[in-house]
């Protein structure tokens, strides 16, 4: 976990180093971590993976290459049982190959989830589906695929953030010990969820949140500075591949809203997205025009744009997408202007920064702060929950 090196008294205090100190002696290094020996007692766990796209495809590459160390050092096993796409999934029982590659495949059945997630399952009793689509047919399988004892995890917001009583019946059917993880629902690979939960479950008390959630929305807060339009910036940050492929999915504010969402219900607050007042950048005259009307009319997004800037420059502050919940249940996503001196004025490029304010953390609200965007953060994520998981299990002979 990182947290951000200024505070709200004022930056920094001023580091200096003794360029005359005398040199340390060298430190010996740690003895290397020793292996289990032949007798370790194996763990192993059956895992399924839906939605192959970017971060699905970062996601096969990480447990690729990590399975020959995690069967040597901790004696875990991932058994990779196939991979289903919107329309074709592509199982080991028609591809012997399929834990050592993710292309290519040999043979491609058409998709079905129920079937998928009982091939993955088997007869095993340790068995896990990720779901990496942004898929809301996906998300509804979860209640199902947890009862009957399959693990999920997922990067998919639209479960916990999505109505309700879904979210409500995905918790109930953990209760005969399938584990649901979503960290990588809010700030990609950051331990947020992880962090609220370790506080509350401490006996701690969330009193607020308040965060910059979109890496998209950061990165073109701290790029817009006057010298260059907002919307040549907006279209820089597209073709990088920062904003999603209709840049109003970022600009519109409601996906930061979803993670607003996510943070709250797992504090125990029953918020909805309804429940957000979201400020939305997309003027209305743009709002419904096909995507590709809408790119060619960014420049409409200037004049605001700048004004919003001179309102932050007049006031000596800056510009930052923020959300904020507190413990009335007031939510809200805009474009706010902060003073210099507040950590959100000190992040880099696409940082999210997330602050709890709680009984514990009060007079100085707890950060957790750094890249909160890209395929590999949000797999690391996601393979840091399965992880988590597989330290569950029970070991067998």
């Amino acid at each position: 976990m990182q947290t951000d090196t200024a505070s709200e008294h004022g930056p920094p205090p001023e580091v200096i180093v003794n360029t005359c100190a005398p040199q340390l002696q060298a430190i010996e290094p740690l003895p290397l971590r020793v292996p289990p020996t032949a007798t370790t007692r194996r763990r192993t766990l059956a895992v399924g993976l839906i939605g192959p796209g970017r971060v699905g495809t970062a996601l096969l590459d990480q447990l690729r290459q990590a399975r020959p160390r995690l069967l040597r050092d901790t004696g875990l096993e991932l058994q990779l049982r196939g991979v289903a796409a919107s329309k074709r999934m592509w199982l080991d029982c028609d591809d012997a190959e399929l834990n050592e590659r993710h292309d290519g495949a040999q043979t491609w059945r058409p998709s079905d989830l129920d079937a998928f997630a009982a091939h993955v399952q088997g007869d095993r009793r340790d068995a896990l589906l990720i779901d990496c689509s942004a898929d809301e047919t996906v998300a509804a399988h979860y209640p199902h695929w947890l009862a009957i004892g399959l693990h999920v995890v997922t990067p998919n917001k639209l479960a916990g953030s999505g109505p309700l009583a879904r979210w409500q019946a995905i918790h109930a059917a953990t209760a005969g010990g399938a584990r649901f993880r979503y960290e990588a629902t809010v700030c990609a690979g950051l331990p947020v969820v992880q962090t609220l939960r370790d506080l509350l479950d401490t006996g701690d008390e969330l009193l607020a949140v308040d965060g910059m959630f979109s890496g998209t929305l950061a990165w073109l807060c701290n790029r817009h500075d006057g010298r260059q339009p907002f919307s040549a910036l907006l279209r820089e940050a597209h073709a990088l591949g920062y904003t999603e492929p209709d840049p109003r999915d970022d600009l519109s504010g409601r996906d930061v809203a979803r993670k607003l969402v996510i943070l709250a219900r797992e504090a125990g607050w029953p918020l909805s997205l309804d429940d957000v007042a979201v400020e939305s950048l997309v003027p209305p005259a743009l709002a419904a025009l096909p995507v590709e009307d809408f790119l060619q009319r960014l420049d409409q997004l200037d004049a605001p744009m700048a004004a919003r800037l001179a309102e932050a420059r007049a006031g000596l502050g800056v510009l930052r997408h923020v959300a904020s919940l507190d413990r009335h249940g007031h939510a809200s996503v805009r474009l706010a202007v902060l003073p210099a001196t507040h950590p959100f004025a000190h992040t880099r490029l696409t940082d999210n920064v997330v602050q709890f304010t709680t009984r514990r953390y009060c007079d100085n609200p707890l950060l957790v702060q750094g890249p909160g965007a890209g395929p590999e953060v949000t797999a690391a994520g996601v393979f840091a929950d399965l992880l988590r998981i597989a330290e569950s299990l029970e070991v067998r002979a």
